[in-house]
């Protein structure tokens, strides 16, 4: 085995130990990087040209940072966080709980459908996982432990139905997925919309059937509501606005009327005229929005420059060749190759953020998967088809990483909201069903990849 394959392995493994440590991922990743661009350097200073980082290679590593900050699809990512954060103030959420509530109230199990249904609509007017968790477990937590919910099932829903922001589009992941892998944001949010909803779907059936058949897990409220013309009309009020505004984004860019970055911005003056509409934003409320917006999109974009200085140091040491010699040369099959993919991206879950595996993981093993001749339909239309689905199938499964522990963020994002008797074991044990059913999608993705490539397919056609 080369010096560089070595060098490559102990990168890994620096960068892993630098995590143990509790020093801030951005900081192990361009410390990494800057590590082992000087023992590159060293290499080739006195054991002839091993890597070829010389001084040339360390001004491309500032080249890219430059790029990387001047990125154009990059500038919707605080747009849509803005966006998000805007929306939990205008109070659509709990407008939408209270008459949702009274729909779904002779249902048995209907506060955990309306939750899920509040979390399918956050998803796709916000793409932030925080935010929606957060505001899910302040509405609904203390009514459904009110009404008798079981601990286990109240937190699992809240939890599940807050992390689908992730996947359903307007999704930050997605668009940093699309930059990384060169691919158009459009493909990836009009891909993830099937296997989004499908996701909800699954939630809802599951609820439904195990409140049937554990009826004291979810009982009925005590006075029974009854459904007038007022109540439907009343969810339909509620409801108008957010549509509006998912017609808005969503609708632009299906229509070719705006890209992704443009409807963004469509977004952030949707999310605006709502939360005045409403009445539910003051002067301190618009800076205290400002503020977490600065400071998310500074999270974020201080992991993006540290993840390409470390990741530019890992293929000047070759490490991209490392991981494709060691996937194409197993004897699984494409679709083993790509199973063991997906198992090794579910095991990182369990420790990584999507931040860290969408930056780090996914740009080296994503060229193999072109190569790997898995005839995955484009429909003519649908550009590298493989890798739309591909993205869209780690987007499903990063789905797990915000509900597995020890590092599963909305199980500490709802532990912070809970009342003290919500223990983390609680919310571990409801959370379980969860993440079942989103491994059964992300079966069902990879057995039928035209569940993502049709409807981009449909749209750009």
């Amino acid at each position: 085995m080369p010096l560089t394959d070595y060098l490559v392995i102990l990168m890994f493994l620096t960068f892993v130990g630098l995590i143990m440590t509790g020093i801030p991922i951005a900081y192990c990743l361009a410390g990494t990087g800057m590590i082992f661009a000087f023992v590159g350097y060293l290499s080739d200073q006195y054991l002839g040209t091993v890597t070829g980082l010389d001084y040339n290679f360390i001004g491309i590593i500032v080249s890219r940072i430059y790029v990387t900050m001047t990125n154009w699809v990059l500038i919707a990512l605080p747009l849509f966080i803005f966006m998000g954060l805007m929306l939990d103030r205008s109070g659509i959420a709990e407008n939408l709980m209270k008459s949702l509530q009274e729909l779904f109230g002779r249902v048995r199990g209907g506060l955990a459908v309306t939750v899920t249904l509040i979390g399918v609509i956050l998803a796709a007017c916000t793409g932030i996982v925080g935010a929606s968790v957060v505001l899910l477990g302040l509405l609904s937590l203390p009514i459904m432990l009110k009404q008798g919910y079981s601990k286990e099932l109240s937190l699992g829903t809240i939890a599940a139905a807050g992390t689908l922001g992730i996947l359903i589009p307007p999704s930050v992941m997605l668009v940093v997925m699309a930059d990384q892998l060169a691919l158009s944001v459009g493909d990836l949010f009009m891909g993830a919309v099937f296997p989004g909803l499908m996701l909800s779907a699954m939630y809802v059936v599951y609820l439904l059937i195990y409140c049937y058949l554990k009826p004291k897990a979810a009982p009925l409220p005590a006075e029974r509501v009854h459904i007038s013309l007022m109540t439907i009309l009343s969810v339909l009020k509620n409801i108008i606005p957010p549509a509006i505004l998912i017609v808005g984004v969503m609708g632009s860019i299906f229509f070719g009327i705006a890209t992704v970055t443009e409807a963004s911005g469509v977004g952030v003056l949707g999310s605006f005229i709502l939360a005045l509409m409403n009445r539910k934003i003051s002067f301190a409320g618009f800076k205290e929005v400002l503020y977490n917006t600065y400071n998310i999109t500074a999270y974020i974009f201080g992991i993006l420059i540290g993840a390409s200085f470390f990741a530019l140091v890992l293929r000047g040491l070759g490490g991209d060749q490392f991981i494709e010699r060691i996937l194409v040369g197993m004897s699984f099959g494409s679709y083993g190759v790509i199973i063991f993919v997906v198992f090794c991206i579910f095991f990182l879950g369990f420790f990584l953020d999507w931040i860290e595996i969408s930056l780090i993981v996914l740009p080296l093993v994503a060229p193999v998967i072109p190569k790997l001749g898995l005839g995955i339909p484009g429909f003519g239309v649908v550009d590298n088809p493989s890798l739309v689905w591909f993205a869209v199938l780690i987007a499903v499964t990063l789905q797990t990483s915000f509900l597995t522990p020890p590092v599963g963020f909305s199980l500490f994002y709802l532990k912070g909201v809970a009342p003290p008797e919500v223990t983390l074991s609680h919310i571990y044990r409801g959370v379980i069903p969860f993440i079942v059913l989103q491994m059964i999608c992300v079966i069902l993705v990879l057995l039928w990849p035209q569940l993502v490539t049709w409807l981009p397919a449909v749209t750009y056609r």
